[in-house]
């Protein structure tokens, strides 16, 4: 899955914060049929992110285009996979997920749905809101080659603080074994980690101090649910020139000291050796992605 720095939610029957989110530079855009939507207006929505899809593509061919349906236990889903999935759209995000099994109901889902509509190659972004899906995180994790994001679960008032009995401090430190266990769980399957969510609108200084919190432990990207929390949110998980000179500079030491007959040599005061460059290596392939040096791998 592409690395993307934030995945922006907009409610499926409000196609103009759709155009809203495409302008605030996004990398996803989640068109939500499930909690945003009131129950009554769940059949017209679904015509609405079609033509929303349609639209958002044309306009901004780089961004992903996904679709949280309502969850498999409301018997809607396969009505709203049936409407959405097109060739325009990216993936699903997929709700309420438990374990395994929940994972290969979707996609059976999807696999159906994507021979009938003209789609190929969607993806699915796993929430862990469900006290079950923490448990079974690893299971989820490998169940599908369909699953290329897992979100590492907070929230102040949503689906996983109601089903923990946690609250919420600033800085997250009461969800860091929840998070913890998902994030390991990704980097063992080759999942993109997700950290989620901050909800207060008007607090952008605490919402960077909160994805930086995230960004440390190995979050590569967050669940954002207003523009204005874009831009901070995308400077965050952004890989700075400086980053990017500085493990560029340490890959050329290292080689350097290699072509002498050396594994180890002194950078910038520090010892570092092979698995330092390894490391190096690595980040930099994805700030390459993230920087836009790459280009969008399902386009």
């Amino acid at each position: 899955m592409h690395p993307y720095r934030t995945v922006l939610f907009v409610p499926a029957h409000k196609p103009d914060w759709a155009s809203k989110a495409l302008a605030s530079g996004a990398d996803c855009v989640v068109l939500d049929l499930e909690d945003s939507v009131p129950p009554d207006l769940k059949p017209g929505a679904r015509a609405t992110v079609r033509e929303t899809l349609a639209k958002l593509r044309a306009e901004r061919p780089e961004v992903g285009l996904f679709v949280r349906p309502n969850a498999l236990a409301t018997r809607l889903a396969g009505a709203d996979l049936e409407a959405v999935v097109c060739p325009e759209l990216d993936g699903v995000f997929a709700p309420k997920i438990k374990d395994a099994t929940d994972v290969l109901r979707w996609e059976t889902l999807i696999d159906w749905f994507e021979a009938r509509n003209g789609a190929e190659g969607l993806e699915m972004i796993v929430p862990v809101e469900m006290v079950d899906a923490i448990t079974n995180c690893f299971e989820i994790a490998a169940a599908s080659p369909r699953v290329g994001a897992m979100i590492g679960p907070t929230s102040e008032h949503a689906d996983i603080a109601r089903a923990v009995g946690f609250r919420q401090s600033r800085e997250g430190s009461e969800t860091l074994y929840l998070r913890s266990r998902i994030l390991l769980a990704c980097r063992q399957y080759g999942l993109h980690p997700l950290t989620a969510l901050w909800e207060d609108l008007a607090d952008l200084q605490g919402l960077r101090e909160f994805a930086d919190y995230g960004f440390q432990l190995g979050f590569r990207g967050m669940v954002a649910i207003h523009p204005s929390h874009v831009p901070v949110v995308n400077d965050v998980f952004t890989p700075s020139d400086e980053e990017v000179a500085y493990y560029a500079e340490l890959v050329a030491t290292v080689d350097a000291a290699v072509a002498r007959g050396e594994g180890a040599v002194r950078f910038r005061g520090q010892h570092v050796d092979l698995a330092h460059a390894d490391k190096a290596r690595d980040w930099l392939a994805h700030a390459r992605l993230v920087r836009g040096e790459s280009s969008h791998p399902s386009r």
